[in-house]
């Protein structure tokens, strides 16, 4: 179905995600640290990263940097033993997509995993308009391909599926609950999670982000997309 570059330098977890990982119908490649699987990627085309954070050599954080500047296009879906909120919010504001929280049950990871990867190549519904526009802003949701000013945008899964949503429903407003919801299908997790992806999105398609037009905030509710007049 997918191969799964799993990264993390715990022999027994990675053993086990690469057990569930192959029973689920995925191939996978493991990489014991940052560096490894930095190196490895020069020469693999992997469908999804696994990503420890706390990695030897060089850590989860730094991987997911380098991998959103070269591989802007490689989904991600990080592990995380670090229980604060922050620690998770870190790894989404460095471009990971998804995050799992350690200890872990295996099935979950693999249930994260094909989410994102049915996500990264959704195809759009018959019938369904496939071009949405807002100003300088436009989105391919058939090719999944979002440009700006005639640039292409180098938005995660979850970035581009969050602006598709918006620019299909403008000027309504969701709360955090409401886009977790209808734009990832997760009925529990973290809603800071959406204010994050919100954060980095403002800072890929708002002329000034500090001072948002497009994705405007709805105070006590959440989230509008305005078209421009």
């Amino acid at each position: 179905m997918a191969q799964v570059m799993v990264v993390d330098d715990d022999d027994t977890i990675a053993s086990v995600l690469i057990t569930y990982l192959e029973k689920a119908g995925h191939t996978t490649v493991r990489a014991a640290d940052g560096q490894q699987a930095l190196d490895a990627l020069a020469g693999l085309q992997p469908d999804l990263m696994v990503l420890d954070l706390m990695l030897p050599k060089v850590d989860g954080l730094e991987v997911c940097r380098q991998v959103r500047s070269s591989w802007p296009e490689l989904p991600v879906v990080m592990l995380t033993a670090l229980a604060e909120p922050e620690d998770r919010i870190a790894g989404l504001e460095v471009g990971a997509d998804d995050y799992v929280t350690k200890p872990f049950s295996p099935r979950e990871v693999v249930l994260r995993v094909d989410s994102v990867l049915r996500r990264a190549g959704s195809s759009t519904p018959a019938g369904a308009k496939t071009i949405l526009t807002a100003g300088a802003i436009t989105v391919d949701t058939a090719a999944r391909r979002a440009v700006k000013d005639g640039a292409e945008l180098a938005l995660t899964v979850r970035e581009l599926d969050l602006l598709s949503f918006l620019l299909a429903h403008p000027g309504q407003a969701f709360d955090r609950k409401q886009l977790m919801e209808e734009v990832w299908g997760w009925t529990f997790g973290d809603q800071s999670t959406v204010t994050v992806h919100v954060r980095r999105l403002r800072e890929k398609v708002e002329q000034d982000p500090t001072n948002p037009t497009l994705i405007q905030t709805v105070w006590g509710i959440g989230y509008r997309l305005e078209l421009p007049q």
